[in-house]
């Protein structure tokens, strides 16, 4: 089962809280703790290349998009 296809059954089972939260209790993906999944960039949902120095959360690819507004200065 993937990750869309159980939201997508949760989603029909919203008026039946009781089933909800027993399709809940044994079919939602475990939050990840180690691995490439575990973070993810918090301004498009990428997995790789992850900066998690200073709280950022970011790819490598947002943040060279948004680092002069969060006040880093690019060199050469």
């Amino acid at each position: 089962m993937t990750a869309s296809d159980w939201q997508k059954i949760l989603k029909q089972l919203k008026n039946k809280p009781v089933i909800a939260k027993k399709f809940l209790r044994f079919n939602k993906p475990k939050e990840r703790k180690t691995g490439i999944a575990a973070q993810k960039c918090k301004r498009c949902g990428r997995f790789g290349a992850h900066l998690h120095q200073y709280d950022l959360h970011l790819c490598r690819h947002c943040f060279r998009e948004i680092a002069e507004d969060l006040g880093f200065k690019k060199y050469s």
